[in-house]
């Protein structure tokens, strides 16, 4: 999903400034479709609303710069549905610890069980917040119930995968150490 069709489905849930859509896609419900920096959202927002796709207000805030608060129009969302019927790009998957992972042979086994310690606990906070999600903004119906079941899934396959075979990791450290250690003695 690109930064404009990401401001869109933000906007058809309610009206938000830049910071409030910024906020939705790194640490709110949004968070799992795509990443948006300050410096996409707002070109994206100007170019939306060049287009007619959004609408923007000033709204003064008593000792503050008034804030400019975006709203969808009905082309913008006819164009927000189109865009979800398009095919959609391959999902994308990064994480640093599979860069560690990726690289057990040359790290000592205690920073592989730190790493997979800390990746476990941030798979229970995703799944605390997943968990939480239902009740937030007052916002359920059967897809997004069925998006964060899917999210939910997915963390505790990830959780179980690692308490399944996080020793298997950290065993591929400790056999690497060995030659080393026994040229050592």
């Amino acid at each position: 999903m690109s930064v404009r069709g990401l401001c869109l489905a933000i906007l058809s849930g309610g009206d938000a400034t830049g910071y409030e859509i910024r906020k939705e896609s790194t640490e709110g419900r949004f968070s799992y479709f795509d990443d948006a920096s300050f410096g996409s959202i707002y070109p994206a927002l100007a170019r939306l609303e060049a287009e007619g796709m959004v609408t923007a207000r000033e709204e003064p805030q008593a000792g503050k710069p008034s804030r400019k608060v975006y709203s969808i129009t009905q082309a913008g969302r006819d164009e927000f549905i189109r865009s979800l019927c398009e095919p959609q790009a391959p999902d994308t998957f990064k994480s640093p610890f599979l860069l560690i992972a990726l690289n057990a042979a040359k790290l000592p086994p205690d920073v592989l069980r730190r790493a997979l310690e800390r990746r476990k606990a941030q798979v229970h906070e995703e799944l605390r917040l997943l968990s939480g999600i239902d009740n937030e903004n007052g916002c359920t119906h059967a897809g997004s119930d069925w998006t964060r079941d899917y999210g939910i899934a997915c963390m505790n396959f990830t959780l179980r995968y690692l308490e399944d075979h996080g020793e298997a990791l950290i065993k591929i450290a400790e056999d690497a150490a060995a030659p080393s250690q026994a040229a050592a003695e």
